[in-house]
């Protein structure tokens, strides 16, 4: 793919992702959460423009730093987003404020990245980004569903709040 189509679809899908997860979600832990960063790796690793072969040991020491950046973001995201347990035991999600101040520091440091590669000579292709950014999906998700877990009990069915209670009828509303 050219470099313009692939920003469009990195901008494409950081636009999906980033909407859809301030939105109150419910999370699934049986889904295979890991296909999407796994078809991102596949579509940047078969790109050739991955490493720059006229600064191998520094594309090569940007590109560690972009995905070492990826999964500290991903790992941002997902202790900042907010889960909780609703009355019929779904586990639902939704991202918070924090979680925006994590992707504003962690594109800050991107561009920081992209400026040193830019100031070296590094020619830095998409794919980095594309591989960044399916280290912090897969992080975010791997580790929303490991706190999801842990707030489900071992037997598949949670009491919630008013468990046990009378509930008041239709007529008694006021």
């Amino acid at each position: 793919m050219s470099g313009l189509v692939n920003a469009l679809v990195i901008c494409a899908v950081v636009v999906l992702v980033i909407a859809r997860q301030f939105r109150t979600r419910r999370i699934g832990t049986d889904r295979r959460w890991w296909i999407v960063p796994a078809v991102l790796v596949v579509v940047a690793l078969r790109e050739p423009g991955l490493i720059d072969l006229h600064h191998h040991a520094e594309a090569i020491l940007l590109l560690g730093a972009e995905v070492f950046i990826g999964l500290a973001t991903g790992a941002g995201w997902a202790w900042t987003t907010r889960i909780w347990t609703a009355p019929d035991g779904s586990v639902w999600s939704k991202s918070t404020k924090a979680s925006v101040a994590v992707w504003i520091v962690g594109i800050g440091l991107r561009v920081g990245l992209f400026g040193i590669g830019a100031l070296f000579g590094v020619h830095q292709d998409a794919s980095a980004l594309l591989l960044a950014l399916a280290a912090t999906l897969l992080v975010r998700s791997g580790l929303l569903v490991w706190r999801t877990q842990s707030l489900l009990p071992a037997n598949g069915q949670s009491p919630a709040y008013g468990d046990g209670l009378a509930q008041a009828s239709w007529k008694e509303r006021v």
